[in-house]
């Protein structure tokens, strides 16, 4: 495999990078997960060799080859930034002001098995932040105000919807908040099954096709999710198109936060707050 810069197409960073005026942050993410995106689609299909994470998780080498050529843009336009990425881990001072969060495959098992349900994410940590369809080639990003999709060089504002009634839900564990709280047993829930119909995605470009109205809602069980590397690009892209963004438990997300329920509208959300707490 070639150097991280050997994946960093001169189209992707032309007018990013080397942009007189500099580039703004949303451009940076769009770049970086672009990058990522096309080291993702390139080695589909190939044998790839597993790093064993424990548990049942991995990665493959084109999870580490992707962070790299995402690592390479973030490098030559933001130098002094911090980043933690899914498989380097902490580069830079945990603490520092700026930091980029980097999944460069959110979507491993689905990716290692030749399901191409899967996402690039890269967000700056409550600002810009990018999801990136290596497949369609759809760029969901946010300035950290408004939300937009890019797909053939146009950009379009995101628009959320509940007309789809499709609502993801994430089945993978595991569930701390059950017994209480069990994002699962929606799936069995009356008028979840009258008013809803179920997908499991198991990637965070669900969070996306939220944004875009392709999916009603999304709901995740987890711990504190606004900093995770997996949905920190996805709730940015969420907020900044107007979904309601709330834990899985209601409350704000932060440290005292739990999961994630993603609604298109506040009837949506209501509706399924009341089903996961009724």
């Amino acid at each position: 495999m070639g150097s991280p810069g050997g994946w960093l197409r001169p189209d992707i960073l032309h007018g990013v990078i080397n942009s007189d005026a500099g580039p703004d942050d949303a451009e940076v993410a769009i770049a970086g997960a672009r990058a990522g995106a096309d080291v993702v689609r390139t080695m589909y299909g190939r044998r790839l060799s597993r790093i064993d994470k424990g548990a049942g998780d991995f990665a493959t080498t084109a999870d580490v080859e992707a962070e790299k050529a995402i690592l390479g843009v973030i490098r030559a336009a933001r130098p002094d930034d911090a980043v933690l990425g899914e498989e380097g881990g902490q580069r830079g001072a945990a603490d520092a002001v700026r930091q980029w969060l980097v999944d460069p495959l959110c979507g491993t098992l689905n990716y290692a098995v030749g399901n191409m349900l899967v996402a690039v994410n890269v967000a700056l940590r409550n600002g810009a932040a990018a999801v990136a369809d290596p497949f369609s080639s759809e760029v969901f990003f946010t300035d950290g105000e408004t939300a937009w999709v890019r797909h053939d060089g146009v950009d379009e504002r995101l628009a959320p919807t509940p007309a789809t009634q499709l609502v993801d839900v994430n089945l993978d564990p595991p569930f701390p908040s059950a017994p209480g709280i069990r994002a699962v047993a929606l799936l069995a829930h009356p008028e979840f099954v009258e008013r809803f119909r179920p997908r499991v995605v198991s990637t965070t470009l669900a969070l996306a096709w939220v944004a875009a109205g392709k999916r009603a809602a999304y709901v995740t069980d987890g711990g504190d999710l606004s900093g995770s590397v997996h949905f920190a690009a996805g709730i940015a892209v969420c907020r900044a198109s107007g979904c309601v963004v709330t834990g899985i438990d209601g409350a704000p997300l932060g440290r005292a936060g739990r999961g994630l329920v993603v609604a298109a509208d506040a009837e949506t959300h209501g509706l399924l707050m009341s089903m996961i707490h009724g």
